[in-house]
């Protein structure tokens, strides 16, 4: 007999520097004296009244405010995006990326590609964004697919508003989001380039570019502060306080509440969120950005393996006596500012490469953009029409988390790679905590609503310890409460009403025929066996001797499947051979459409059930949902599955869990389309499976296609539940 345990215990400073040298060192010296103090980690808000349109800013890290992952919802079920196309767009009339630095557009478009290339991998910040959803219950999954870059050379329009702290070397332009916005619509009708809620655009302007949200130029992504404040590197000028360092919008003409065809989803990323620490600029204005930690900031002790905000270190009393002059040559003084600088606050370019092709040292402040647009991606996908997944005060999925850049994925948590030193020219380091595609990103964590923590990426790892040899007949553990699933619940929408919660699957095979299924403890579908046993811990007992093959496979919210398997032993004599056995089919065997009453292994019969696919058109089916004829003898809880071919399924874009557990010589297929079955007696009914928008509109392409059918049901009323698995296919046609 198989039993169900249930646990008590639930799872757990930007700087502005003047690049004359002798006012640098004076105020470089000014400085040490200034401590960096960590404020609460969190982000920005979404902004409404100040551009023309609401945006989600990414404000300087100084500016965050608190956060609230206990309020984080999206209780409306307002739209995301479940797979993106992306397009980069280098606004750039005097060609400065091209006659500076075009491996800045190398280095971007390289991550945007590796974005691609990975889609659907744990590793990534990504990964944990699968569990967000919206009313049809489209997961904003990690599908991305670069569609290329391009360089715009539409000249800037005539400025309305004002850089508040242009570049000596003169002033580029200023543009507002409102300017922004009119060139993205007529760059993207010009070109014939696709819209809708699975195209995002990335409009990207090079230095000497101020992007504002108004007019009257307070809200920009450069800022001013007073002469004082910049000796004393203070930030306390309102044009700082309220400058960002990238925002994401929508233009929805249609004011579709779910977007349209004609939505066009973007986000501007000006270069001043990198800064020029390294560049060429530095030695031909009077003025320059010297940092951008501001915007990607998370300090690491290499020592304790933990983050914290960096901080500039006490000043010695022998080096105070130095800087002020008392002891010590001019050099010395020069060489102890330099180190100081060097150990200081610093922002982290893992992509450095030494001198550019422009003979400066400036090639890796990409990986601040890259940063950038890894936020906005993880944004627009959650929140794409500013109204969906936020706080309760408007905060977005990487707001909460901001300045955490821990590595979470994998069995025990990823590591930090690269180094804390600051290099020399560039003054960076060159840390990093994600491995995308072969290129190694520091990239901000995205808030886990499972967890309720930051989480650079998604671990589902399966474990159990197999009991030492045991006696037939005697109970044993199997605590599957040892794996790591950072997936663990999410939330499910019904046709209205907030979301209810679902969990990861923990499904056990024994080795002797026998198989349980269900959620974690403490969840609360364990609270009701006839909805779902708990089946993170199970208790069984052997009938027979022999060494067994446990086998553990959890699925977690998401659809990420992993397995493993243990042998136990067991003594006692050995099962009758299968001439003598009773010739009853084995338990929880697979028929064509139906099934038969077979006995389960500890004599608890097996439920009897059909099921098949009523729709015979896929245009119907696409419309109005998968119509399903079903039959059951009794009481039983369970599943229905829609499977397609994984190789199609993969040509079409569509992503799913693979299949487990279907007949020999069956090819792999992917799970597209799910849906619950419950009954509280036995009889006759219909249901529809409807597909996610995505799914939905991948396979409008075709003219026919050929789906499985599963249906996986168990015992209800038993607690010793035994499953029945019904397998049926249909090709619908157009």
């Amino acid at each position: 007999m198989t039993h169900f345990a249930r646990s008590l215990s639930p799872l757990g400073a930007p700087r502005r520097i003047c690049s004359l040298w002798p006012t640098l060192f004076a105020m470089l010296a000014a400085t040490l004296f200034v401590s960096f103090l960590a404020p609460p980690p969190a982000g920005a808000v979404v902004l409404s009244g100040v551009a023309e349109a609401p945006v989600g800013t990414q404000p300087r890290t100084e500016e965050i405010l608190e956060g609230n992952g206990a309020t984080f919802a999206n209780n409306s079920g307002n739209a995301i995006v479940d797979g993106s196309n992306v397009y980069a767009v280098y606004w750039d009339p005097e060609d400065v990326f091209f006659d500076h630095h075009h491996e800045w557009l190398l280095k971007v478009d390289s991550f945007m590609q590796q974005l691609g290339a990975s889609s659907g991998s744990l590793g990534t910040i990504f990964a944990p964004l699968v569990q967000y959803r919206d009313r049809p219950n489209a997961p904003a999954a990690y599908s991305t697919v670069f569609k290329g870059s391009y360089t715009d050379s539409a000249k800037y329009p005539a400025p309305v508003c004002t850089d508040p702290e242009p570049l000596a070397l003169g002033e580029l332009s200023c543009v507002t989001d409102a300017q922004l916005r009119e060139q993205l619509q007529s760059f993207i009708a010009g070109h014939g380039l696709p819209k809708g809620m699975n195209t995002i655009y990335y409009v990207i302007t090079p230095p000497g570019v101020a992007v504002c949200l108004d007019a009257a130029s307070t809200h920009c992504s450069d800022y001013s502060v007073t002469g004082g404040e910049e000796a004393k590197d203070e930030h306390n000028s309102a044009s700082y306080k309220s400058s960002f360092c990238s925002y994401h919008g929508d233009i929805n003409p249609d004011a579709a509440a779910e977007g349209d065809g004609n939505t066009i989803l973007y986000a501007a990323l000006p270069w001043t969120a990198a800064g020029t620490l390294g560049n060429g600029f530095q030695e031909s204005s009077t003025a320059f950005y010297a940092q951008g930690e501001a915007c990607q900031d998370g300090g690491w002790s290499a020592e304790k393996h933990e983050e914290k905000k960096e901080k500039a270190k006490e000043v010695s009393k022998e080096e105070d006596e130095i800087l002020k002059s008392e002891k010590g040559t001019n050099e010395e003084r020069l060489a102890l500012i330099a180190r100081r600088r060097l150990e200081g606050p610093h922002q982290e370019e893992p992509n450095q490469e030494g001198k550019g092709e422009s003979g400066d040292y400036s090639p890796g402040l990409a990986d601040l953009i890259v940063n950038q647009i890894a936020e906005e991606q993880a944004n627009i996908v959650t929140d794409p029409l500013l109204n969906a997944w936020q706080d309760g005060t408007g905060h977005e999925v990487t707001d909460i988390c901001r300045d955490f850049f821990a590595s979470t994925a994998g069995a025990s948590g990823g590591e930090i790679g690269g180094s804390v030193v600051a290099l020399e020219h560039t003054e960076a380091g060159t840390l990093f905590n994600t491995n995308i595609s072969g290129g190694s990103y520091y990239i901000n964590n995205v808030f886990n609503l499972a967890s309720g923590q930051c989480s650079g990426g998604v671990g589902v790892v399966p474990r159990f310890t197999a009991p030492n040899p045991v006696n037939a007949n005697e109970i044993v553990g199997f605590d599957g409460m040892e794996s790591t699933v950072s997936l663990l619940k999410g939330e499910v929408f019904g046709p209205s009403g907030p979301p209810t919660t679902t969990y990861a699957n923990f499904r056990w095979n024994f080795g002797d025929g026998a198989e349980a299924s269900g959620f974690a403890p403490n969840s609360a579908p364990c609270e009701a066996p006839w909805l779902s046993p708990c089946a993170g811990s199970v208790f069984h007992s052997y009938q027979y001797g022999g060494t067994y093959h446990v086998k553990l496979t959890v699925t977690d919210v998401a659809g990420d499947v992993a397995a493993v398997e243990r042998e136990i032993t067991v003594n006692g004599p050995a099962a009758p051979s299968p001439a003598s056995a009773s010739g009853a089919a084995s338990p929880g065997a697979s028929t064509p459409g139906g099934s038969s009453p077979a006995a389960g292994s500890h004599g608890v019969p097996v439920p009897v059930a059909a099921a098949a696919i009523v729709s015979r058109t896929l245009k119907n089916a696409l419309r109005n949902g998968l119509v399903i004829r079903y039959s059951v003898n009794e009481q039983v809880a369970g599943h229905f599955e829609v499977l397609m071919s994984r190789s199609l399924a993969r040509s079409l874009g569509i992503s799913g869990a693979p299949a487990l557990g279907l007949p020999a010589g069956t090819p792999p297929q992917l799970v597209i389309a799910k849906a619950i079955l419950v009954t509280t007696a036995g009889g006759r009914n219909t249901v529809k499976i409807l597909f996610s928008k995505h799914t939905a509109s991948r396979l409008a392409r075709l003219h026919k296609v050929s789906l499985m059918l599963r249906l996986i049901v168990r015992n209800a009323a038993s607690h010793s539940p035994a499953t029945t698995t019904v397998l049926s296919s249909v090709t619908l046609g157009s």
